[in-house]
């Protein structure tokens, strides 16, 4: 199914600011998140929506992407902030009123007894660290890889409990997460030992996840590398690190990319650079020579007549992609001075050296010139 608009999951204008995006992310965070509606596919589909579309139009990289090419502009990504949780913590979105939270999600505030009970939360993020040739980091590509990660176990479908048993509420804290010790004029709580903090006990565990809930299994994905991607940035896979517990959606794969140098081409920014080399005669006369392309083609560059060792030769719109268009690629001429002349090439030289008029006593060259 095609994917909405994420300024119409939103329910903002195209224009909106900043503030009005995060003020209907929270309005939708807070009436579809799982903790106030357990259970609820569709509810937790519409979180996940609302959380997708203001990841994007809060990050001042992806939303500029998204409003030029749409859904294709963020397809995998890096670099942008790290969303470990569904949203960007309770600090951010909610503005610190984390007693507010509380009463909003569980109906009462901290410490009024409310505990842990079946908390539903996001499963951990994964690394993954791979190396990619030059050229798929200029051009793009599609990697497949292979990695460990936490996987609802099919037995138990996630339970931690041995079929038809199910889960017992706590005796030690009455479900409650927290038992309550008194310090003189006060009481304080603290993580129950016997379920640690959940409120409920397994007494008969799952035999194949020991009661976790998940199970470790090896899986292949497909990475897509964007087009332009720079060495040591990362590309985020939605949902495909640790399942959580009690049912809780799954984290996020984070690719880290790391970029092989090239034998011949390197990069500055969205152009590539390489280096020619020319003879004498051909520096001297001009010529037209054929010069590789990153992409495997060949193209016709000019010598002009008389050009100088180390000048660069701008070519345009065969560098990296970006935005739609291509950086240009800049050649080096290298000048090389024969090592061994045969006896006419020698006997030619001379010749030139005469008609030149050469001399044995050059001016030196003002250092302003060598700079230029």
């Amino acid at each position: 199914m095609a994917k909405r608009d994420y300024y119409e999951v939103l329910g903002v204008q195209k224009d909106a600011s900043k503030d009005d995006i995060k003020k209907a992310y929270r309005k939708l965070a807070i009436q579809y998140h799982p903790d106030k509606n357990p259970g609820n596919k569709a509810a937790e589909e519409k979180f996940k929506e609302a959380s997708e579309a203001y990841e994007v139009l809060s990050d001042d990289q992806k939303r500029p992407a998204y409003d030029q090419f749409g859904h294709a502009g963020v397809e995998g990504m890096g670099g942008g902030q790290d969303f470990s949780q569904a949203f960007r913590g309770f600090e951010d979105i909610f503005g610190g009123d984390l007693g507010g939270i509380f009463e909003t999600f569980f109906g009462g505030h901290r410490g009024s007894g409310g505990g842990q009970r079946n908390s539903v939360r996001q499963g951990a993020n994964l690394r993954y660290d791979i190396e990619i040739p030059f050229k798929d980091a200029v051009f793009g590509s599609k990697v497949e890889i292979q990695y460990s990660r936490n996987e609802s176990c099919p037995t138990c479908k996630g339970s931690g409990a041995a079929g038809g048993t199910g889960k017992k509420v706590c005796p030690t804290c009455q479900g409650s997460g927290q038992v309550r010790h008194s310090q003189g004029f006060f009481s304080v709580a603290s993580t129950c030992h016997s379920c640690g903090g959940e409120g409920y006990i397994i007494e008969h565990p799952c035999k194949d996840c020991g009661g976790s809930g998940a199970q470790k299994k090896r899986q292949k994905i497909m990475v897509t590398i964007p087009p332009g991607v720079e060495d040591g940035r990362r590309v985020v896979i939605r949902q495909q690190g640790d399942v959580g517990p009690n049912g809780g959606p799954a984290g996020d794969l984070y690719v880290f990319i790391r970029v092989k140098p090239h034998e011949y081409f390197e990069r500055q920014g969205e152009d590539l650079y390489c280096a020619v080399p020319i003879s004498v005669t051909q520096a001297s006369l001009g010529a037209d020579i054929q010069v590789p392309t990153l992409d495997g083609k060949t193209i016709k560059v000019k010598i002009p007549p008389g050009i100088q060792n180390g000048k660069l030769l701008r070519i345009r719109d065969e560098g990296v992609p970006s935005g739609g268009r291509r950086g240009c690629l800049y050649i080096k001429v290298i000048v090389q001075i024969p090592a061994k002349l045969s006896k006419r090439g020698r006997e030619l030289m001379e010749e030139l050296s005469k008609v030149e008029g050469e001399v044995d006593t050059p001016k030196p060259i003002p250092l302003s010139e060598l700079a230029q």
